[in-house]
């Protein structure tokens, strides 16, 4: 018999099973991480849909960074013609702080088999964290009782 998948309802017509949840990381099998178009067009969509320009995005990088960065450089990095130009990790962060976004490190995150969590979810998390542990403790804590009972003289 299969496993039994619990579903958790999410919205008219549509339930999520608790596999929809949790991300799944690719099998390691050849080329199965060749992301680089991948990482153009979703750097190409966060910028189309920030409500900032490509020139505000670049001169906020630039201001993060502490170095220019051009609109050239943005457009260059998602241009798929541009096979050479590749968009540089360590300028993550500046990237998302100038678009207000999170997609990317979201994406990397299930890429990996991860989830992000933002603000209150990182601490409703730790909370649920806590909460196991504190029910582990409470059934190791009877267990030991009823083992102590039984070695009773």
């Amino acid at each position: 018999m299969g496993k039994r998948r619990r579903k958790i309802y999410s919205g008219p017509g549509r339930q999520l099973t608790f596999d929809d949840l949790v991300p799944k990381a690719p099998q390691p099998i050849e080329g199965s991480l060749n992301v680089g178009l991948e990482v153009r067009g979703l750097l190409k969509r966060v910028m189309k849909e920030s409500p900032k320009s490509r020139y505000e995005i670049a001169a906020k990088m630039s201001e993060l960074l502490g170095f220019e960065i051009t609109k050239h450089q943005l457009d260059s990095w998602t241009a798929e013609s541009r096979d050479g130009w590749r968009f540089p990790l360590e300028y993550l962060p500046a990237f998302e702080m100038a678009c207000e976004t999170h997609e990317l490190t979201n994406w990397l995150a299930k890429k990996r088999g991860c989830r992000l969590l933002i603000g209150e979810e990182a601490l409703l998390a730790e909370l649920g964290k806590v909460e196991r542990m504190e029910q582990e403790i409470k059934e190791r804590k009877k267990a030991l009782k009823e083992l102590l009972k039984k070695r009773a003289f």
